[in-house]
């Protein structure tokens, strides 16, 4: 008879052929029955948290469910941040970790399961008659809520012996394909109506669309609509002569003024989060209607809510507008639609003056947006951007190019972190690999610092990479938003830290670059396709703040006023 450990193992390799881990007393044999009995890939990381944010990011990248694992206690606690942002990005993944015994909890344990639920996420015991038939309980929660779920297996169950009869796998897609929701085709054909009437209609894309692209593309194109994304989309209507960029804090100030003409806006998979709707401020004048699979609209400022997954809806509103004859919007210049998504972002400040010919801000430090500008010149077309969180953040989703959908992963967004970036590069690594991509890492310094163990995870994991490391000697968020109001800002402040000396110790090539001279030797070897990471330590000034930054302080600024 196989012991729990094998019976889990052999259980979950039916659905996910990788698996990110920390192996620990509370997972050891459960990590063991899987290499030694499955075709699983262990991929091992060195920090628990990259267990949850690289099984994260290589769903993100690739829609295969990923398993993470780690051990009780500590090692569990360690993926709560991960965990958080992965609940609240709604991703489905099987966190596998070890628990307190059967027998009762030792000193040194905790009620994991409280833990996980306060970050909305579920969790199933395994137990010697519950073990495969869990695994199959774990991963149906999982694709149907969209959500991880944790797997927890007591201590002194993995060598026990499995008790329970033969479970056979489970075939998820056409399981979970009968329990889509009943679609609202009612309110669907009267949207389609709506559009046909439309005079400037914008279809708004999330990464819930993305299975509905073409469908999404032919709708758009059938009613002459300008098409947007979020900023985790980016790249779903890639190539669309009217698509205008991302929705939100990266806009084009072109694109902005897009929105605010807009006169309907269908957002189709798309959460609606605050900086996708612009503090509320972005589509003044438009009808909202929302389409998703969830229960309810997610957002207050959504006018109609139609429940009906994305490639459903999509093809009822093309059946409903097949005879429509496409009218673009009045006066509207295809060339300068496409053109909006280069524009710089919106938000009007001394800060937005162009960069200067040699990329140097007045400080004497790189300007961001040059140096932006040129990295993406030089890297390869085929790429995989996976984003730390952080103020940096603007300018790697304003001028670094995607080549399509699914070419971008924000984790830590959702949860507002940083410090997720080389936590998700394990999982990066392996989907870019598997599409033979380039894998770019953008982060600040304060966020590489609190993420820094898996660095190694990165150098080992990955083909070929290259981290861009925005480094200002400071938590710039913090000094923009609170410096500037008078607070002491030693607390905002790093000492200097050399990132190529860090990436050169893990076995990574890495230059410190204070000019866009400085970007020679990287290029050259970008353009080559050798294998390898490469380290950019990039001395950026700290006084060109990205306009989505100015924008929450604006919005800040609002709430104060509107409290007074």
């Amino acid at each position: 008879m196989p012991t729990v450990a094998e019976r889990v193992a052999t259980a979950l390799a039916p659905y996910a052929d990788e698996m990110f881990g920390l192996l620990g007393n509370g997972n050891a044999f459960v990590v063991d029955a899987a290499l030694r009995n499955t075709g699983t890939r262990f991929t091992a990381v060195r920090h628990e948290v990259a267990t949850v944010a690289s099984a994260d990011a290589y769903y993100r990248a690739t829609r295969k469910l990923a398993v993470a694992t780690a051990t009780y206690g500590a090692g569990f606690t360690n993926t709560l941040t991960a965990l958080a942002e992965a609940s609240m990005s709604r991703v489905p993944l099987v966190l596998l970790v070890g628990d307190a015994p059967t027998g009762g909890p030792r000193p040194w344990d905790v009620d994991q399961d409280a833990l996980a639920a306060a970050c909305d996420v579920a969790t199933i015991t395994v137990r010697a008659d519950y073990a495969a038939a869990a695994v199959n309980d774990a991963v149906r929660r999982a694709l149907a809520d969209r959500r991880p779920v944790v797997l927890a297996l007591p201590y002194d169950l993995p060598t026990a012996t499995a008790t329970e009869a033969d479970v056979a796998p489970i075939d998820f897609d056409q399981k979970l394909a009968s329990q889509r929701p009943e679609v609202d085709r009612t309110g669907l054909e009267a949207l389609a109506a709506d559009l046909a009437a439309a005079k400037r209609p914008i279809i708004l894309g999330g990464r819930g669309a993305l299975d509905a692209r073409a469908d999404l593309t032919a709708l758009a194109d059938r009613l002459g609509a300008i098409t947007v994304t979020t900023a985790a989309a980016r790249g779903l209507f890639a190539g669309r002569a009217l698509d205008a960029g991302v929705c939100g804090g990266f806009s084009s100030e072109r694109t902005a003024g897009y929105l605010a003409e807009a006169d309907l806006i269908v957002a189709v998979g798309a959460g609606l989060n605050q900086f996708t709707m612009g503090f509320g401020r972005l589509f003044p004048q438009a009808r909202l209607v929302q389409i998703d699979v969830l229960d309810a609209a997610t957002h207050a400022a959504v006018d109609t809510y139609l429940r009906a997954d994305a490639a459903t809806a999509a093809t009822v509103l093309n059946e409903a507008l097949a005879d429509a004859e496409a009218q673009a919007w009045p006066g509207l210049d295809a060339t300068e639609v496409a053109a909006a998504q280069f524009d710089r972002p919106y938000g009007r400040t001394a800060t937005e003056a162009a960069p200067a010919a040699d990329g140097l801000a007045a400080d004497g430090q790189l300007d961001p947006r040059a140096l932006t500008a040129a990295i993406d010149r030089a890297l390869p077309a085929e790429r995989l951007i996976t984003s730390d969180g952080g103020h940096f953040i603007g300018w790697a989703n304003t001028y670094l190019d995607v080549p399509g959908p699914d070419s971008v992963l924000l984790v830590g967004t959702a949860f507002q972190s940083i410090g997720l970036g080389f936590s998700t590069a394990a999982g990066a690594a392996r989907a870019a690999n598997e599409r033979g991509r380039m894998l770019v890492l953008p982060t600040g310094d304060g966020g590489g610092l609190m993420a820094l163990a898996d660095l190694d995870s990165l150098v080992r994991t990955a083909d070929r990479a290259t981290v861009i490391v925005y480094n200002d000697a400071a938590y710039t968020a913090e000094i923009t938003q609170y410096g500037m109001q008078g607070l002491d800002e030693r607390p905002m402040r790093i000492d200097r830290v050399s990132f190529a000396g860090l990436g050169q110790a893990v076995g990574a090539r890495g230059t410190e670059v204070r000019t866009l001279d400085d970007l020679a030797e990287w290029a050259t070897w970008a353009a080559s396709g050798e294998p390898g990471t490469w380290v950019l330590d990039c001395r950026v000034s700290g006084e060109v703040i990205a306009p989505y930054q100015l924008e929450i302080m604006e919005n800040l600024k609002r709430q104060v006023a509107a409290t007074r």
